[in-house]
């Protein structure tokens, strides 16, 4: 219907006034003598349908100009409100970019023995067995295998795997393979950081060998300790969630949330040479 008055609506217009004007002239040309008063009095009923023809004809003409007044407003708000959301997707990106680059500085000034290579995060695998990520980078640009994998903001990520030409497989921290000396930032207490199967699932890791008197408590941050030199000491690796006692008894054991978002990393930086800290 609204169709159908879009492309008649100023014909059914036009034929209803020119119905008005025509019982209008013929009533107003006839003289007054009883013939044509009773041509009025048969006249009346069709003038007010007429009227009201005109009437409707008006409104429904003023609806449907107003309907695409209406919905050529509505199209240029929504495609306003698409740029709006656009403009803000892309100061969010900046701010994030900015924050990332900040981050970078502060760890180049304060790892300044760091000699590291970005790259960028490929691919992930997340099996019942093994949780790795495949990087942009390999032994074309010095990346060797054992070398460690962190974020801008100098959380550890994991270990490389393997290195090919130009791609990297990171073993990451709560990979079951995983296993390196840590310590607790707030005690000193030195343990093994280690991935578990069971924990994986939680995207969460262990520090295992802790002493029964441990003071351990939640909350802790957790640090590589560097012992051996094979690793760089001072990465962070995650906080404790929760501290466990071994099925034996005679040892406790920490579960850690890893600091670095593991699901959602986009660039990593791969540390291929430091200073070893005695």
């Amino acid at each position: 219907m609204r169709k159908f008055l879009q492309k008649n609506g100023f014909a059914v217009l036009i034929v209803a006034l020119l119905l008005t004007a025509a019982v209008s002239i013929v009533t107003a040309l006839m003289p007054m003598d009883p013939l044509t008063d009773l041509a009025g009095i048969i006249a009346t009923p069709f003038r007010a349908v007429a009227t009201a023809v005109t009437s409707w004809a008006e409104g429904i003409w003023d609806y449907a100009t107003e309907y695409e007044s209406l919905k050529e407003e509505n199209e240029a708000l929504r495609l306003q409100v698409a740029q709006l959301e656009e403009e803000n997707r892309e100061a969010t990106e900046a701010l994030e970019e900015n924050e990332r680059l900040r981050e970078l500085l502060e760890l180049r000034e304060k790892r300044s023995d760091f000699v590291f290579e970005s790259a960028t995060v490929t691919g992930r695998s997340v099996t019942s067995w093994s949780a790795t990520l495949t990087i942009s980078k390999g032994t074309a640009q010095g990346i060797e295998e054992g070398d460690c994998v962190i974020t801008e903001a100098g959380y550890l990520v994991g270990v490389i795997g393997e290195a090919g030409t130009n791609w990297s497989t990171v073993v990451t921290i709560i990979d079951p393979d995983t296993s390196m000396g840590a310590l607790v930032f707030s005690t000193g207490e030195d343990g093994l950081l280690e991935g578990d199967l069971t924990l994986m699932l939680e995207g969460a890791c262990r520090l295992s060998y802790l002493s029964t008197d441990s003071a351990i408590a939640v909350g802790d941050e957790v640090l590589t300790s560097g012992l051996g030199g094979v690793y760089p000491s001072g990465l962070v690796i995650g906080t404790v969630e929760r501290v466990e006692t071994t099925s034996s008894g005679v040892e406790l054991y920490a579960v850690l949330r890893p600091s670095a978002d593991l699901e959602n990393l986009e660039e990593v930086f791969v540390i291929k040479e430091f200073d070893i800290v005695e």
